[in-house]
């Protein structure tokens, strides 16, 4: 009976977990040094990865989310689910976690590789 139990939970966390990523899209994010290559993004209402890779911009590079307005100094402001789950090494690449966003204006940058805050419009 515990083995019967045992396997239900675990097909009932994949089942979840399925759920939960159906409708996610990636968006492939390339920091360069002192900048990112994409100069501003339009995405559509939704669930999103965020793909960063660290081509030669520093030792490690991440990414920060911000809806427009906000002061981006204060991580209290930040998207914590935009934040990389593992800094970028040089040469490498990593995600974030699922980030839904809603219409409205963001912006994006990294406190790392000192960046520009980039315009992030979800329409």
């Amino acid at each position: 009976m515990k083995r019967i139990i045992s396997i239900l939970v675990i097909a009932l966390a994949f089942t979840i977990h399925t759920n939960a990523q159906e409708g996610v899209k990636t968006v492939s994010l390339e920091q360069t040094k002192g900048e990112f290559t994409q100069k501003a993004l339009t995405l559509s209402e939704g669930s999103y990865v965020f793909e960063v890779s660290n081509n030669q911009a520093a030792k490690e590079v991440g990414l920060v989310l911000v809806p427009k307005g906000k002061d981006a100094s204060k991580p209290e402001n930040h998207i914590k689910t935009a934040y990389v789950t593992t800094v970028v090494k040089e040469g490498k690449t990593e995600k974030t976690n699922v980030t839904k966003l809603s219409k409205g204006e963001y912006v994006y940058f990294c406190p790392l590789n000192p960046t520009p805050q980039y315009t992030l419009t979800v329409k």
